[in-house]
């Protein structure tokens, strides 16, 4: 449905709308609460729902090759996953791309996708105030980045540009956000980790729509999914557990690593999740600077 050459800026776009969904949709929610109650938070949630449905059963056309459809009829599910499987496999860049895509989406579930409310509101003094500035601040710099991928003509290597924008975003976003014991130190923190994403985002769809034959897409594309996307519950699942029975219990004893962590990042409720941000920060910068080096991603190139 979308032009080659208009790729980047779809990309871009479809980030800024996901984004603009975490700022807008709280606030959107508190004022239908005010008025009408949960009742009317629910109902206007179900009104939207079949207004969505209805543009997408009766307005959207995605136009559709005979020779495709035909084609498509005649397969079977596991076959179409065995395919993409397959293509993914024997091209081991893309491989690599998409298990790195994983590995960030897993550090991502262990701390900003899950404990950052909690450790900003242990921090804070249970300011909730604060943790709805950093989290809109969140959303904000996703709105801001896609804003630019949408309107700026992007590098051409797109390599250098997924992983130098992943190592930032770590280094910046997660470092600081654990070091970080003030709102305005937060505040940069969410604004290093969020714009750098739909730069990831829009790079990657670049080089696999250019890449993955269009007769394919789907099928590749579906794997790319189970795969990029399985960790994100591993993540979520496993950075509450380490956080409770770990980090926070460790940096509350008297090891002589847990009083060195302190002075980093200070003792107290939410001092061992500022370490699980240092963790992540670190090991992600440091694995993004391999993965831009690896051989197989630097072979990628948009044909």
């Amino acid at each position: 449905m979308v032009p080659r050459e208009q790729y980047e800026k779809v990309s871009g776009m479809n980030s800024f709308s996901k984004s603009m969904i975490t700022v807008a949709t709280p606030t959107l929610a508190a004022f239908a609460s005010s008025f009408f109650g949960l009742a009317g938070v629910l109902a206007f949630d179900l009104l939207t729902f079949f207004f969505a449905f209805s543009v997408l059963l009766f307005r959207i056309r995605i136009p559709e090759h005979r020779a495709h459809r035909e084609q498509t009829e005649r397969r079977h599910l596991l076959t179409d996953c065995r395919e993409g499987f397959r293509f993914l496999v024997s091209r081991r860049g893309l491989l690599s791309l998409i298990f790195s895509m994983a590995v960030m989406n897993f550090f991502s579930n262990i701390t900003y996708e899950n404990i950052l409310p909690a450790m900003i509101l242990s921090r804070s003094g249970q300011n909730e105030m604060t943790l709805g500035v950093v989290s809109g601040l969140i959303g904000f710099g996703g709105v801001l980045g896609g804003l630019i991928v949408s309107f700026v003509k992007l590098p051409e290597n797109k390599i250098r540009l997924i992983y130098f924008s992943a190592a930032f975003s770590f280094l910046f976003g997660d470092v600081l956000m654990g070091l970080g014991r003030t709102v305005p130190v937060w505040i940069v923190a969410a604004l290093a980790a969020s714009v750098p994403i739909p730069f990831v985002a829009a790079g990657q769809n670049v080089i696999l729509y250019h890449t993955v034959p269009e007769e394919i897409q789907g099928r590749v594309f579906a794997v790319r999914n189970a795969v990029q996307f399985g960790t994100i519950p591993l993540g979520t699942l496993l950075g509450g557990a380490l956080a409770d029975y770990g980090f926070e219990p460790f940096l509350k004893s008297r090891a002589p690593l847990a009083t060195a962590l302190q002075r980093l990042v200070g003792s107290g409720g939410g001092s061992g999740m500022a370490v699980m941000f240092l963790c992540t920060g670190v090991l992600g910068f440091l694995l993004s600077v391999c993965w831009y080096r690896n051989r197989n991603l630097r072979s990628l190139r948009e044909k």
